[in-house]
C-alpha cells in the first residue's frame, strides 16, 4: 500500500497530466469536429421554440426541441471516439451559441459519461459562461479548473469558413459519479 503522503505528493502529477490529456482531446476535437455538420444538427423549429416562453406549457419548448438525424448522429459518434483517446472516463460534449442579447448557449450533444462542469440539469438554454465567451473571441483552447474535482478544456468548432459555430467541452472528474445525472 502506498504512503498517503505519497499519494498526496503525486496528485499535483496526476491532475497535470489529465488536463495535458484532455487537452491533446480538445486540439484534436478542434480539428475533427465539423463545423458546417454542427451547425445542421439543431432544426429551425426547435431555435425558433427554444427561447418562447409559455405559461400555459412550461415543457413546450423541451417537447419542440428536436434535431437533424444524420448530422447529429455523425457529430455524436465523432464526440464518443475522441472521448475515447484517454484511459479514464472523459466527455466531448458539442455546444452551440444561440443568437441573443446578452450571449447564451445550449448544449447541442451531451454524452456518454453524462458529464458536463457547465450544463445545469434541464436547462435548454444558458447564459454564456465567460471562458466559452473567451474561446468564441480569441479561438484558442481555455483550461477550466474553477470546480473542485472538475476539469475542462474547451475548444472551438470552425465551419469551412473558419468561423467559429461552436466550442466543445472536454470534461473530465478526479472522482466521477455515474449516477450524479440520474434523475
Amino acid at each position: 500500500m502506498k504512503s498517503p503522503w505519497l499519494l498526496l505528493a503525486l496528485a499535483p502529477l496526476a491532475a497535470a497530466q489529465t488536463v495535458a490529456q484532455l487537452d491533446e482531446v480538445a486540439r484534436v476535437a478542434s480539428v475533427m469536429v465539423d463545423g458546417d455538420v454542427a451547425k445542421r444538427i439543431v432544426t429551425d423549429r426547435a431555435i425558433e421554440s427554444i427561447m418562447k416562453v409559455d405559461k400555459r406549457d412550461p415543457y413546450i419548448a423541451s417537447d419542440n426541441y428536436d434535431v437533424h438525424h444524420e448530422p447529429f448522429l455523425h457529430t455524436k459518434k465523432t464526440l464518443i471516439r475522441l472521448s475515447r483517446l484517454v484511459d479514464f472516463p472523459c466527455d466531448v460534449n458539442l455546444w452551440m451559441p444561440l443568437p441573443t442579447t446578452p450571449p447564451r448557449v445550449h448544449i447541442v450533444i451531451r454524452n456518454a459519461n453524462e458529464m458536463s462542469r457547465f450544463w445545469q440539469w434541464g436547462a435548454l438554454h444558458q447564459e454564456m459562461f465567460p471562458p466559452m465567451k473567451e474561446v468564441f473571441e480569441k479561438g484558442k483552447r481555455v483550461a477550466v479548473a474553477d470546480k473542485p474535482g472538475w476539469i475542462a478544456i474547451l475548444a472551438p468548432v470552425r465551419d469551412s469558413l473558419g468561423d467559429i459555430v461552436g466550442l466543445v467541452e472536454v470534461v473530465a472528474r478526479q472522482a466521477p459519479d455515474p449516477r450524479e445525472n440520474v434523475k
